[in-house]
């Protein structure tokens, strides 16, 4: 039979005409199953905090802008990180945050010295002593939240984020403790835990975000 020939085109006609019809009841039935499939929220990056306060992050940032006015890095929050990056949604992320500072206590941190790290994120911070409670506040909430990490928690409060050579984060070391000639000997109160959308992958920080902040119980 030649393509070209009437019977042909009227075959042709017939096999759309049935595939037409068959396709409506194909179609309602894949919407049918597309609303029985299960709604999964977006996850984000999640980091908790500890918020120094105010007086004392006004001293840090001007130390944190000395820095940056010669080593570049982007601006961001003075801060000690408790729990450090984790995939959660936010709903999940906000009710760890509020079951894991039921009854956790305000607690004390104190500055053992200026010290430079090895990647962006940890390149100049102020290292704390490891006193039981910040260890343990530490280890309190990694629990709450499942977050496990290859290395054991070092609390630090960052001063700088950059990419540096060792001999730029070793100039940066120096100027940090000359700007602040006492920064070693800083005892603050930590009342504030908070809970902040930090995407590492975002090294601007213009993504990063405060969520939720819970005050802690005074002693």
């Amino acid at each position: 039979m030649h393509i070209s020939s009437p019977k042909f085109r009227l075959i042709i006609i017939r096999l759309l005409s049935v595939l037409g019809i068959l396709s409506i009841p194909i179609f309602l039935y894949s919407i049918s199953m597309d609303t029985q499939v299960p709604h999964h929220p977006n996850k984000d990056i999640y980091s908790v905090w500890a918020l120094p306060p105010d007086h004392v992050s006004e001293r840090v940032k001007k130390l944190m802008s000395g820095l940056r006015s010669e080593f570049g890095g982007p601006q961001f929050e003075p801060h000690v990180t408790v729990v450090g990056a984790i995939s959660l949604t936010e709903d999940d992320a906000r009710e760890k945050l509020k079951k894991a500072c039921e009854g956790l206590k305000a607690y004390n941190a104190t500055v053992d010295k200026v010290e430079i790290g090895t990647f962006f994120y940890q390149c100049v911070f102020l290292l704390l002593h490891k006193t039981k409670e910040v260890m343990e506040t530490g280890a309190h909430c990694w629990s709450h939240f499942g977050f496990t990490s290859p290395t054991p928690y070092m609390p630090h409060l960052s001063i700088l984020y950059a990419d540096l050579t060792e001999e730029e984060k070793k100039r940066a070391q120096e100027k940090a403790n000359a700007i602040d000639e006492s920064i070693n000997s800083l005892n603050f109160p930590i009342t504030r835990l908070a809970l902040y959308k930090t995407d590492t992958e975002d090294k601007t920080l213009k993504s990063w975000e405060k969520v939720a902040e819970v005050t802690l119980q005074q002693n």
